[in-house]
């Protein structure tokens, strides 16, 4: 029962889960269509990534003091984490939105040359279709709610912890 003295883990951990469970009524509220799929893939609003170093650096600092060098190493591993989700991984996911069209339109090409040069009567040739994951990364306001979100919930967990006395 160690574990559940640790402070900056069980605030990071429960910022991961609350972030990627609250995607679900963020995104119906938002399109007003959404799937439970959402509240286990990468991306969406808020960043979980973002929730999760914010709550780690907060807790962090709420338990040893803002001048700790454990801030230091967690403030610059999450400017890391959050430069990334906006940077190469939304980068990354845009790509595959391209790719997606791209083989798309190819697929259109390819069938329209087939019925084309197929005689009337012949068997048509089914291909599998493949997309690419194109939700990978954050838009800046996906990582500015999941700093607020992870902000919150590391100020929550500790409440939380100190009305159960643990």
């Amino acid at each position: 029962m160690v574990i559940l003295s640790n402070f900056p883990l069980i605030a990071a951990l429960t910022a991961i889960v609350f972030a990627q469970l609250i995607k679900v009524p963020i995104a119906f509220f938002l399109q007003r269509k959404t799937t439970w799929a959402l509240a286990t893939s990468t991306g969406g609003m808020p960043s979980s990534h973002s929730a999760a170093v914010s709550a780690l650096i907060t807790a962090l600092a709420l338990q040893e003091g803002v001048a700790s060098p454990l801030v230091a190493i967690a403030s610059t591993f999450g400017v890391i984490v959050m430069f990334d989700s906006m940077g190469v991984r939304r980068q990354s996911g845009e790509q595959g939105i391209l790719l997606n069209h791209l083989m798309l339109d190819f697929q259109n090409l390819s069938n329209k040359v087939l019925r084309l040069s197929q005689e009337p009567g012949t068997v048509k040739n089914e291909q599998k279709e493949r997309h690419l994951k194109e939700y990978l990364g954050h838009k800046p306001i996906e990582v500015f709610f999941g700093i607020l979100t992870g902000i919150g919930v590391a100020f929550a967990v500790r409440e939380i912890l100190f009305f159960f006395n643990l």
